[in-house]
């Protein structure tokens, strides 16, 4: 099999819910990737076989297979396909090793796949009546609870799992912290550069040019947190609130991958190869835990241990999340997430996944390190993880 080879990733800057993309529609938004590789690595779009886009609530305005319109909005022409595919908060990195997967087999030689996730226009949960990810029982067949006793939201998820790992409010708003300080650090440095691609757009009938993420906030301090109310419990019965867990925000990434030989033919330096790949099925209702039995498994299917990797990303779905994985894989907190996560940046869905895998692979680079490894918890009781080398 030939190597599946990541040649380039972008993203856009991530806009806070109500804020800068509010009126940006999702096409336009999931567009803005594709435009940004072409012109960076300087291909014809007809040399695509394929676009593979997460997206986590593809209706309305993200309806109608957002994965086909977003090269078409890009112009890019008819002749190249796209699909769209949701496997929840795990979709843009899903895309990632599915176009891996088939540039392996050689069914293809070159995809983009990423996602986009519009959480103003196109709200969370709005696929499944539900609010705030809260999960509407009325949404789900009463044939679930033959097999499982109660559907909870992924909030309470976290909540049970602060509770199983013994995690207090001070341990998850350490999490919370370091993120947000991370990421205002990352910034300052620049090593946000080479990724982020500047969105030309309207705001309130004003032409504007976004080239920051709006949802960090690096004055985030210890003491700022504990202020905040709990978000899925009542006091003094959680350790979760808005300051602990992912933004909600809107945007999209994309990852330019094909065959080592094509890109070898097209004079393309990928930086890196796809190594290993895995998805997981875990308890619904304790839905969060998945990325640790990913990570168990990619690594025993690479051959390979915690002490071989670099670099790790895991989403910052929530800080209970980030702890129990790292208490369970022995994974150092001084290598993951380095340059901060979804509490500090957001987590858009459906582009998140590719995001990561897109600040992994460019902190490689810029480090010089070889290995790194990614995953996600996903809703209903799933993840996703991949394991890349840089080359």
């Amino acid at each position: 099999m030939d190597d599946a080879v990541l040649v380039d990733a972008v993203r856009t800057p991530f806009g806070d819910r109500g804020g800068v993309f509010r009126d940006t529609h999702p096409q336009d938004l999931a567009a803005e990737p594709l435009r940004a590789l072409e012109e960076r690595n300087g291909f014809d779009p007809s040399i695509v076989d394929d676009v593979v886009y997460g997206c986590v609530t593809p209706i309305g305005e993200q309806g109608l297979n957002v994965g086909r319109l977003a090269p078409l909005v890009a112009g890019w022409g008819d002749e190249v396909p796209g699909v769209q595919l949701n496997r929840m908060c795990g979709s843009g990195q899903q895309a990632v090793n599915w176009a891996a997967s088939e540039i392996r087999a050689g069914f293809q030689d070159v995809i983009v796949a990423g996602g986009v996730e519009h959480m103003t226009r196109v709200p969370m949960g709005s696929d499944g009546d539900a609010e705030s990810g809260v999960i509407d029982r009325q949404a789900l067949t009463e044939t679930y609870f033959d097999y499982y006793d109660e559907a909870i939201g992924q909030g309470e998820s976290a909540e049970r799992i602060a509770e199983q790992w013994d995690l207090t409010r001070d341990d998850v708003d350490g999490v919370a912290v370091d993120s947000q300080q991370r990421w205002a650090d990352a910034w300052e440095a620049g090593r946000y550069d080479s990724q982020l691609v500047p969105v030309a757009t309207t705001l309130d009938g004003e032409s504007i040019t976004v080239e920051k993420d709006g949802h960090p906030t690096p004055e985030t301090t210890a003491e700022t947190l504990a202020e905040l109310p709990l978000a899925f419990r009542p006091e003094g019965e959680g350790v979760h609130h808005a300051g602990n867990s992912s933004g909600i925000v809107d945007g999209s990434s994309a990852v330019l991958v094909a065959s080592a030989d094509a890109a070898d033919e097209r004079g393309w330096e990928p930086m890196a190869r796809i190594v290993q790949t895995e998805v997981v099925g875990v308890d619904p209702v304790m839905m969060l835990t998945g990325p640790i039995p990913a990570t168990e498994n990619v690594l025993e299917k690479a051959d390979m241990t915690i002490d071989d990797i670099d670099l790790f990303e895991i989403n910052e779905a929530f800080a209970s999340v980030v702890l129990a994985w790292l208490a369970e894989t022995g994974a150092p907190w001084d290598r993951t997430n380095v340059n901060g996560g979804a509490i500090a940046h957001g987590h858009p869905l459906g582009a998140t996944g590719s995001a990561l895998l897109t600040k992994l692979i460019h902190e490689l680079d810029r480090r010089g390190d070889r290995y790194g490894l990614c995953t996600m918890c996903i809703g209903f009781g799933q993840a996703v993880a991949t394991i890349v080398e840089r080359l």
